[in-house]
């Protein structure tokens, strides 16, 4: 049966008949396992709603944070149609793609994953911006035109095929021993090529761990009921943040962390290890091959949270506008979003072109 979210006159009669059972139980000396029962049936009737609305809720988020704003679809239009109409633009690319720097492993590498160009163009121009050896740096870039992943481990409704894309990144790049993975709505701010020398004592992850806040543990994420996890992992282990990782991809493989993956799609097909999203998995894959970083690396929740300190946002070298209120969207909070907007080049006339048509 389909539950609709409850609203607060919808809760306001169930509490009252709460308060008005306890009231007679004490009139009529009720037996307790009677009152208990009568009790556990309103209090579940309640929980039933509240995550019925909670469900809803993300939901709605996710739709409005994926809608694409029509400035964006008309960049992307341009760029195809210039594509398809300038050979010189494709013979570009195809010399670049067969470039030497692409498996330079004396260079920095940074891998994307998206098929927002805007964003990507933001996450390229400030990570340039900010390095102190910007001719050094490689840029992979990987769209949603690379398909290899079983349609099972893929929810399109909720999750982005690329969101997957990055347990694959040892296969993509075999030639690359070390990269820093971004996702496409960060915003660096500081040089980041020292994150590629840093030791992280056979590790495969670096990442900034997010448990400063109890609910960003393993219980969180996971069903800790299921066997399958209650045996393996600690329900207590710190949880960290997908968007601003370095990759030792030389452990990855030694450590097949791949393979480990799949197995845990396998045993998550009817979900009951956990619901949605690529970090569940990603924490089990990683468990015990994340290395900590400091948390200056990488600042977590501009698209959600408003009330960030600032002075955390100004010493963090990556900031992360993770949640639904993207920086590109107008639902976006006014107060980060020239954080963001100062890296978009707005001299370009795809975006004169859109913005004005």
């Amino acid at each position: 049966m389909r539950e609709e979210p409850i609203s607060l006159e919808e809760a306001e009669p169930i509490i009252k008949s709460l308060s008005s059972l306890i009231f007679k139980a004490q009139d009529a000396h009720y037996d307790i396992a009677t009152t208990i029962t009568t009790m556990k049936s309103h209090i579940q009737a309640l929980e039933e709603r509240a995550n019925a609305a909670t469900i809803q809720s993300t939901v709605f988020g996710q739709l409005a944070a994926e809608s694409i704003p029509k400035n964006l679809q008309c960049i992307d239009i341009k760029l195809t149609a210039d594509w398809l109409q300038n050979k010189s633009i494709q013979e570009l690319a195809d010399e670049r793609r067969n470039s030497p720097r692409l498996v330079d492993n004396n260079l920095y590498h940074f891998c994307i994953f998206s098929d927002n160009l805007l964003a990507v163009s933001v996450v390229v121009n400030s990570t340039v911006s900010n390095a102190e050896h910007p001719k050094q740096l490689v840029f992979h870039i990987v769209t949603n035109g690379v398909t290899s992943i079983e349609p099972k481990f893929h929810n399109p409704k909720y999750l982005s095929l690329l969101n997957h894309l990055r347990f694959y990144i040892p296969e993509i790049y075999p030639q690359l021993e070390k990269v820093v993975f971004l996702d496409d709505d960060v915003v660096v701010q500081k040089d980041l090529t020292p994150l590629l020398s840093l030791d992280l004592h056979g590790n495969v992850n670096g990442a900034v761990e997010t448990c400063l806040e109890a609910f960003h543990r393993y219980y969180k994420y996971l069903n800790f009921s299921n066997p399958l996890i209650s045996t393996k992992f600690d329900p207590q282990a710190c949880g960290w943040a997908f968007g601003m990782n370095v990759f030792d991809l030389i452990s990855w493989r030694k450590e097949n962390v791949t393979a480990r993956y799949h197995y845990w799609q396998e045993q998550n097909v009817d979900k009951s290890l956990w619901k949605l999203g690529s970090l569940p998995p990603g924490l089990l894959a990683f468990y015990g091959l994340t290395e900590p970083l400091d948390r200056r690396w990488h600042v977590l929740g501009l698209g959600y949270d408003l009330n960030i300190d600032n002075r955390l946002i100004e010493t963090a070298a990556v900031i992360h506008f993770n949640g639904n209120m993207k920086p590109w969207l107008k639902l976006s909070i006014g107060r980060y979003r020239p954080l963001w907007e100062q890296y978009v080049n707005q001299t370009h006339r795809y975006l004169q072109d859109c913005v004005t048509s």
